[in-house]
């Protein structure tokens, strides 16, 4: 899942952004309304964790962009104030989710995960594909009753793929999906990741290249 954290709390969005990484996801960061709003033109985000109060562009108005487009991206809103109006006033912004601050990571992981199941077709929490086990909350992947230990990009990459079911994924797509806005396009980082994910799954192999195209899970 590719996220966009906006948050001018310099300390908080590292936070975040080491905490959402941790999980696993790419993760751009904006410190400002309007900075947000110029990467969401450039990039496709899955989610966006906002922060209400912010300067330049502030989040309300953020949200109410975000949410009119077309691909709007899920929107986790944070603020300082956790009271029932507030709540309410920032869902009726176009908001998908609210937390209030100070919040527990676990949890705001948590609500991201969610709204990523939400987001395009729904993912099961749980994938499956032949006797390869991929789950996300856990981070824990397993073939054949076999624990796996995965980096967090082999992870990735396997998530991505294993939830396309079959279909083919570009190298662009999980350089998108995978890494941030500042992996360079012409990298071998994904050919490298292959390969060592596909030695950690072991035979018979579950990963194909498409030539030209990219890859798939076997069929």
């Amino acid at each position: 899942m590719r996220v966009l954290v906006v948050e001018d709390d310099a300390a908080l969005a590292d936070a975040i952004r080491r905490g959402i990484t941790d999980d696993g996801h790419a993760v751009d960061c904006a410190g400002d309304g309007a900075s947000a709003l110029m990467k969401v033109d450039i990039n496709s985000y899955d989610a966006v964790v906002l922060d209400r109060d912010l300067p330049v562009v502030h989040g309300d108005d953020v949200c109410r962009q975000l949410s009119r487009r077309v691909d709007a991206p899920r929107i986790l809103m944070l603020t300082a104030s956790g009271e029932l109006s507030d709540r309410v006033d920032g869902l009726s912004l176009g908001a998908d989710d609210y937390l209030s601050k100070p919040f527990a990571m676990v949890e705001l992981l948590a609500r991201l995960r969610a709204l990523g199941r939400r987001s395009g077709r729904a993912t099961p929490p749980i994938l499956h594909w032949r006797d390869l086990t991929v789950d996300g909350a856990r981070r824990q992947v397993s073939r054949a009753g076999r624990d796996i230990v995965l980096t967090r990009k082999e992870f990735g990459v396997l998530e991505v793929l294993t939830a396309a079911d079959g279909n083919v994924v570009s190298a662009e797509t999980l350089l998108d999906k995978v890494w941030d806005e500042f992996a360079d396009p012409f990298t071998n980082a994904v050919r490298i990741t292959m390969t060592t994910l596909r030695r950690k799954l072991g035979q018979p192999g579950l990963i194909e290249t498409v030539t030209g195209v990219g890859y798939r899970m076997a069929v």
